[in-house]
Parts: C-alpha cells; sequence; structure tokens
C-alpha cells in the first residue's frame, strides 16, 4: 500500500534535481516548483495518519510533473507546447493552460477526497458544488501570488507569469481551473468512489461508498 507513494515521491525528487541542473532562469523555476517543494513533505508527513487513495496520489505525481517542465523551461518555452501551438495554429503556447487545468482538477478530486472520508458533506450535489469552490480557491490565490510576484520581480516577473502579451491570461487561467474542477467532479466521481473503497477494505476510514474504520 505504501510502496507505490513512496515510489512516486523518488521519482519526482528525481525530477526535480534534473530540472534544477539547469533551468531557464532560476528564480523562475523555483517559484514554479516551490508547491512539490511544499507538499512533498507534508503527503510524507501524513502518509501514515491519513493516508491518501492512489488514484489521488498520481494526480498530484502528474500535476507535480506539470509544475517541474514548467519551471524548467519556463511555460512560454516546454517543446510539448510549441507542438501543440503549431498543430492547432494558436496564438501562444498554451502549456501553461494545462497546468491550470491540472490545478482546478487535482483540488477539486482532493477536497472531494477529504470531505468524503472525513463525512463532512453530505448530498453528492453539494459535495460537488464544494470542491469546485475549493479548485476556484486555490485557483484564486495562486492569481493572487502571481500578481505579489509581479509587483516585487518587476520586468522580472514575465517568465513566471508566462501571459505572452495575453490581457485576458489571468481569467482564462481561471477559467481553466473551472473546467478542470468541473471534469473531476462530473466524470471521475465513479472511479475515485472505487479507490475510495479500496482504501476503505485495507483499513481506512469509513466513507460514502464503502469501507470501515481501524480497529
Amino acid at each position: 500500500m505504501h510502496r507505490y507513494p513512496a515510489a512516486l515521491a523518488l521519482l519526482l525528487v528525481v525530477a526535480l534535481i534534473a530540472s534544477g541542473i539547469a533551468p531557464f532562469d532560476r528564480l523562475t523555476w523555483l517559484m514554479e516548483v516551490m508547491p512539490v517543494i511544499i507538499i512533498l513533505p507534508v503527503l510524507a508527513a501524513t502518509r501514515r495518519r491519513f493516508a491518501l487513495t492512489n488514484l489521488l496520489y498520481t494526480l498530484i505525481f502528474l500535476h507535480a510533473l506539470v509544475l517541474i517542465v514548467g519551471g524548467a523551461y519556463t511555460y512560454a518555452r516546454v517543446p510539448a507546447g510549441f507542438w501543440v501551438q503549431h498543430a492547432f495554429d494558436l496564438a501562444r503556447n498554451p502549456y501553461d493552460k494545462l497546468g491550470h487545468l491540472m490545478q482546478g482538477f487535482v483540488p477539486a478530486l482532493a477536497a472531494r477526497e477529504i470531505f468524503i472520508r472525513n463525512q463532512l458533506v453530505r448530498g453528492r450535489g453539494m459535495q460537488a458544488f464544494l470542491c469546485v469552490c475549493v479548485a476556484m480557491f486555490v485557483s484564486a490565490v495562486y492569481e493572487l501570488i502571481e500578481w505579489r510576484a509581479a509587483v516585487w520581480m518587476g520586468q522580472g516577473a514575465d517568465e513566471f507569469l508566462g501571459t505572452q502579451g495575453d490581457v485576458w491570461d489571468t481569467q482564462t487561467d481561471m477559467a481553466c481551473a473551472l473546467v478542470g474542477s468541473t471534469i473531476a467532479v462530473l466524470f471521475f466521481a465513479r472511479l475515485h468512489d472505487r479507490f475510495l473503497a479500496d482504501l476503505g477494505g485495507q483499513g481506512g476510514e469509513t466513507n460514502s461508498v464503502g469501507g470501515r474504520r481501524p480497529n
């Protein structure tokens, strides 16, 4: 049960170190990967008391990889983003929008897992609504952090913000987070329920889809 998240954490540490060897801009790299640096020890410290489902660990891993790659190249220069830009004849590198989709998708499922396992919210409709609200709160806070970074860094904030001249970048970032969180609660709830049931069967907390409390 614990080997899988440990393996993901090890892979993330390796990716983090590799991305920090020669990033395009050292300060931008540090600011982009800071959420990964923060969340890894938090997950390690809480895995025995509140281990997450393997689905959520996987999604956190993928989201962290998106941040690490964006930090290494800066979002406006990620090669995969250029491929998408040319393939669909876009005006800008869209890689940062993938990051914001994940920024909505992953927090929404994380909130859902916490709500269900701690029996904090009853009713699937209210549960879904509040999960989207949590994801949008995370998105809004991140945009506020970007604003303060822009004020602090001045012209040097361009690489971190990754606006690429788009005056509506903040709004489209939050729209992507809204889309990601909505997809999570509408189309991944049943899959998430199965993982929650499996976790309960291994001795996890009681949740709305089955399981039991540890003796």
